[in-house]
């Protein structure tokens, strides 16, 4: 296997094996290095002024598409849709800090590998914080030695005390807000609660579920939260495009709606067993390294 990684996007789309995956599989296009190149410029201009390292959110998108399985054979209007509303909201497009995550999945109205965007629990955190009556957002596990109380009403309860030690099983997520103002509020999930939605995901199965559940539940009761309370427009605008699929690369495409179509998540394969780093394009050379991607644990 070719180490250098143009040749082996190149590859990986012109071969046979693969485009035979599923039947009617669209014609290769240029590869994706080359595309992540040509936008550049793109993401510079879409990155909010707080973010100013455009090289860093490409240098990562190339590390996801050597790490990600299938994730090189999405069309260029999905993978570069989802590219610019990371740079755009200033979310990293990797797993290493879990604030957001490109997943490849395959979609029967194109029939064709195209991505979906989910924003991370980091991510929504990192996004509340730039509204200005922020004032605090915490999501925590409840197990089920722990002392919890909780009651919704007009003078709501949220009591939690973790056991010091042998916590026992997750029975409860939550997640609490304050605001400038003095006000706050919270929402409990129960984790069939947070399974009834998890099974409502493409990716049910893969990406971050399967690798970072205990985060992704906690982001489920951050996104009930959200529900509750003012939200600037960068957040608002990423809760409406978290899991689904954006084809417009243009600046304006990130007013409109994505799509939320029915597609097959693909799993995502293992690391190299070699524990390898593949050689990227002379173009990208001095970049920043990309960060390998977060266990469960650091996720958190």
């Amino acid at each position: 296997m070719s180490t250098n990684l143009a040749e082996r996007v190149a590859n990986r789309r012109n071969a046979p094996a693969r485009q035979s995956t599923h039947r009617g599989a669209a014609a290769p296009q240029p590869n994706l290095v080359q595309f992540v190149q040509s936008m550049r410029g793109e993401i510079a201009r879409a990155l909010p002024a707080h973010v100013a390292n455009p090289e860093r959110i490409a240098r990562i998108a190339l590390t996801e598409l050597r790490r990600v399985e299938h994730l090189a054979e999405c069309t260029q209007e999905s993978f570069g849709g989802a590219l610019m509303t990371c740079a755009q909201l200033g979310l990293e497009p990797g797993g290493a800090l879990g604030e957001a995550y490109l997943l490849p999945f395959w979609s029967k109205k194109a029939r064709a590998y195209e991505v979906q965007l989910v924003i991370g629990y980091q991510g929504m955190i990192r996004l509340f914080w730039q509204h200005p009556a922020a004032a605090g957002l915490a999501a925590h596990t409840v197990h089920e030695n722990d002392d919890f109380e909780f009651e919704y009403g007009l003078t709501p309860v949220l009591k939690h005390k973790p056991a010091r030690s042998n916590r026992g099983r997750p029975t409860d997520y939550y997640a609490v807000a304050t605001m400038a103002n003095g006000g706050s509020a919270f929402v409990v999930l129960s984790v069939e609660d947070v399974e009834a939605i998890r099974q409502r995901s493409k990716a049910k199965d893969f990406g971050p579920w399967a690798t970072d559940y205990d985060a992704m539940a906690k982001k489920t009761a951050i996104r009930q939260l959200f529900k509750l309370l003012p939200k600037s427009s960068e957040l608002a605008r990423a809760v409406a495009h978290d899991e689904g699929v954006r084809r417009d690369v243009s600046p304006e495409g990130f007013d409109a709606p994505p799509e939320f179509i029915e597609g097959e998540v693909v799993e995502q394969p293992s690391t190299n067993a070699e524990g390898t780093v593949e050689d990227v394009p002379a173009e990208f050379a001095g970049w920043p390294e990309a960060t390998e991607p977060a266990t469960a644990d650091t996720a958190q």
